[in-house]
């Protein structure tokens, strides 16, 4: 009886080894994992930063193109080229168009009195990235 006795209390001792192994390897798994999950976010981030610093130190040489064309008629053609590939790139023109909006446009210049500010002229285009304000567009103001 001595030697079940014995052999029942080393399978127990043998079975909590066990289980406690098991459960270091589920956890280094799951650590791998998560690391794994970790390191391919951040080589994500870096991929989009450096994208973004990117198409960021473009922009001049895009607002150079843009002011080409609008100058050279002959020059016409490249404009959808150049929205085409702008688009591709996730840049989009902020609009313009109607009322001041100090979230999407930078004033530089403001004439009149009144309360409505219109924009006057455009300056410098923005452009959004992926939705978000990349460059806000700078303005003259016109108050009416």
């Amino acid at each position: 009886m001595k030697k079940n006795e014995q052999n029942d209390g080393k399978m127990v001792e043998l079975q909590a080894k066990y289980d406690e192994l098991v459960g270091d390897l589920q956890r280094t798994r799951a650590d791998f994992e998560n690391y794994r999950k970790q390191v391919e976010m951040q080589k994500e981030n870096e991929k989009n930063a450096t994208k973004l610093a990117t198409i960021y130190k473009m922009l001049p040489l895009v607002d150079d193109i843009d002011r080409a064309i609008s100058n050279y008629a002959e020059l016409a053609p490249l404009q959808k080229s150049l929205e085409k590939s702008l688009k591709d790139l996730g840049l989009s023109r902020i609009d313009t168009s109607g009322e001041f909006d100090p979230d999407l446009h930078e004033a530089v210049m403001a004439e009149g009195d009144g309360e409505t500010e219109k924009i006057a002229e455009v300056l410098r285009p923005g452009y959004y990235y992926d939705g978000a304000v990349l460059r806000p567009a700078m303005v003259k103001v016109k108050r009416v």
